[in-house]
């Protein structure tokens, strides 16, 4: 395992993007444990991605812009779902004092549409991990899932370290409903933000 990739990776993965938004969401409004699954269902939301470069599939969202565009705007539209959904008091920033079974699969489910709906992934496992793996290997395929493996446990580590930070500012947070409104706004703008970029992006 390569320097590089492992510093490539954290790079990648600590980068603020939807997942970090997100994850960061759960922990302020539903607490520790909701932003553990959060991040759980985040590095979820990447094995689709993995599964596709293996099948071949991510090549074709790479040379087709009618592919790539479809799974594109798709995100781009749930990423502005999940801005209004965060504005709205009962929506995505809602204060749960406990978090039941139903609460936690919401949590799981919306983490994992929000990475698989994002087609960047799929190139970077077309594009990225290639890079790191030799040309004469004999078993590529065994060196790719052990290096997303690495990448998907750096995912779930850094996620899950910036949700328990949020779930530790939590009741600073909740106990003040101005800020609440003001954390609304802001989580709500960087989806939306990050629904734009998602949008202007190219193959």
């Amino acid at each position: 395992m390569s320097f590089e990739f492992l510093l490539t990776s954290l790079i990648i993965v600590a980068s603020p993007g939807t997942g970090v938004i997100y994850t960061l969401a759960a922990g302020l409004s539903r607490g520790g444990r909701a932003s553990v699954l959060a991040a759980f269902a985040c590095t979820l939301g990447i094995v689709p991605h993995l599964i596709a470069a293996m099948m071949g599939l991510a090549a074709l969202l790479h040379t087709s812009a009618l592919a790539f565009n479809l799974v594109k705007y798709a995100g781009v539209a749930y990423l502005l779902w999940m801005a209004w959904q965060t504005l709205r008091e009962d929506g995505a920033l809602k204060v749960e004092a406990t978090t039941d079974s139903r609460t936690s699969l919401r949590v799981i489910a919306d983490g994992v549409l929000i990475n698989v709906l994002n087609p960047k992934l799929s190139i970077f496992f077309v594009a990225f991990l290639p890079q790191f793996i030799d040309a004469g290997d004999a078993h590529p395929l065994a060196r790719m899932l052990e290096l997303s493996g690495v990448f998907m446990a750096m995912t779930f580590g850094v996620f899950a370290v910036y949700g328990l930070f949020a779930a530790a500012m939590r009741d600073h947070v909740i106990s003040r409903p101005a800020v609440m409104a003001w954390m609304r706004r802001t989580f709500a703008a960087a989806f939306v933000a990050l629904g734009a970029r998602l949008a202007l992006t190219e193959r």
